[in-house]
Parts: structure tokens; sequence; C-alpha cells
């Protein structure tokens, strides 16, 4: 078990305004300790690490930001904002300049994958080690759910509606919860009610379709992703849910290709392995985390 009892007294809730965006984000920990950063999925927030935080606080300074359009962020129209990957991690940067992050774990889940990885190849030189949950570097990761997607990317009128269904319905919202846990009592029905209610927020599903229609480009970019690795080979752990409908396990075991120290573990969880398994996690990381930053 964790070194400390979970607890919400150390948890602030602030924002910062880049370029005429109010980012939000989640802080806990000392100002002084190691930073940890963390980099939420879709269709989620920072709010997904809610319970981890505080079992790390003891020991670290963590950050959770919400991207532009997700969570309590600025989330302007696609006329006003250019919702790209490319543009998501620019942001990012800037935020990591604004609050003086030099040096941080960088700790990935999902569409944190693709933000974090833009943000490794910008700034390598700040990446003190790598967590993966459940975010995809290697085609053999992406399911059989991808098929419909990777339609939607060819040709993107015929496609959008099979699409939208695959990806943003309220039954696609539960499937990325409980994917396929043998134990589906213990999720929490709130997690996908709460994601399916900021999904159908004014706005959101254009929102959404724009980011995904440009997670092409997350794809197209693997073979530079796996080149980070190889050539940075930064300490890496990676926890898997290996119940994820979306991202199959061999997408986790793949980073061992590239950084051939990477500790790998398949958790009894799914997509958001946090929803089933945070003890496991919260461990595993501070034993990781204790050898890695210092």
């Amino acid at each position: 078990m964790p070194s400390s009892p979970s607890t919400r007294t150390d948890m602030r809730y602030q924002s910062v305004h880049i370029d005429g965006l109010e980012i939000f984000y989640r802080e806990a920990g000392r100002a002084d300790a190691p930073v940890v950063l963390l980099l939420h999925g879709f269709p989620s927030s920072s709010r997904m690490y809610e319970t981890l935080m505080p079992l790390l606080a003891p020991h670290y300074r963590l950050i959770a930001p919400d991207y532009p359009g997700f969570g309590h962020s600025s989330a302007p129209s696609p006329a006003e904002f250019r919702y790209t990957f490319d543009q998501l991690a620019q942001v990012m940067v800037r935020f990591t300049e604004k609050l003086a992050l030099t040096r941080y774990a960088l700790v990935v889940q999902d569409y944190g994958g693709p933000v974090g990885f833009r943000l490794a190849l910008a700034h390598p030189e700040r990446v003190a080690a790598l967590i993966v949950q459940n975010a995809v570097a290697h085609e053999e990761g992406l399911g059989p759910l991808w098929d419909t997607r990777k339609a939607f990317w060819r040709d993107r009128a015929t496609h959008e509606a099979a699409l939208r269904a695959n990806l943003l319905s309220f039954d696609a919202t539960r499937l990325r919860h409980v994917g396929k846990s043998p134990r589906p009592e213990r999720y929490d029905p709130d997690s996908w009610h709460d994601e399916f209610a900021f999904l159908s927020r004014p706005g959101q599903i254009d929102i959404q379709t724009e980011l995904f229609y440009d997670y092409r480009t997350n794809v197209e970019r693997y073979p530079q992703w796996q080149r980070y690795l190889r050539e940075q080979q930064p300490p890496t752990l990676v926890l898997w849910g290996k119940y994820d409908p979306s991202f199959a396990v061999e997408g986790a075991h793949a980073y061992q290709r590239d950084v051939p120290g990477a500790e790998v573990h398949l958790l009894e969880g799914g997509h958001f392995v946090l929803d089933e398994a945070c003890d496991e996690v919260a461990l595993r990381m501070e034993r990781f985390l204790s050898g890695v930053m210092v």
C-alpha cells in the first residue's frame, strides 16, 4: 500500500491564462518536491487523477492540467481555436513554462500520449522519466475498434456518423471504462455519466470530432516517438489495464522493443485503470519514481 492514506487536504485547484485561454489544473504536494506532470485522456480531464494525486503528494509535486476543450479549461469553438494535437501540445508547453516546470516525470494516459510525446520531442531534457498508462505509440496497440476510426480518417464525409457512434455515444463512453472487465460492479457509473454529460455540452461534439480527425497524425508519428524512446532511453514504467477495449495489451509490451529496461505491468483494470487499481498504480509509481527522481 502507499505510504500515506488518501486525503484531499493537500489538493489545490487553480487556473492560469495562456494565449487568451484559461487553463485549469489540479496540484498537490510541496512546491519544492520533484515534479510529476500528469496528462489526461479522452474524454476525461485532470479529474481522472483525483484519487491518485493525494497518494503520491507526500513525496512529489503533482500537476494535472486540462487541455483546451476539456474539463474546466476554456473551450472555444473550432472556428476560434484549431483543435489539433500539435496545438494542444503547444499550449501544454507554454503551461509548463508558465509554472517554471523544467524537469518532471511525465505521466501519459490515452490522449496524454500524443500530447506528452510532443512535449518530450520538443524538450527531451525536461523529461526525467516516463510513465505510460494505456497510451499507444505502436500500431499493434490499436485494437479492432480502430477500424471505424481509420475509415473516418480515410473518408471523413462518409464515415463521420459512424465515428460519432463509435467514439462519442453514451454506450461508447461506458465501454471505455468497463471494457472487458470481469468485475463491472467495481466501476462507478458516475464516471461515464459525467463524461457523457461533458460530451453533451454545446459544441463539444464538434470539438471532439475535429480533434479526433487529427488523431491520424499521431499514428503517422509513431516512428518518431519510437526513435525518441530508442535514442533517449528515458526510465519507463508501463501500467496497462488489460481489459481495455480500445488499446490492446500488445501496445504495452511494444515499449520494451524501444526501451529494453522498461517495466511493464498488466493490471486488473480497463482503459482507465485508476478506476479499478488506483492503490496498485500508486504503489508501483512510488517505487519507480523513488529510483529515478532525485
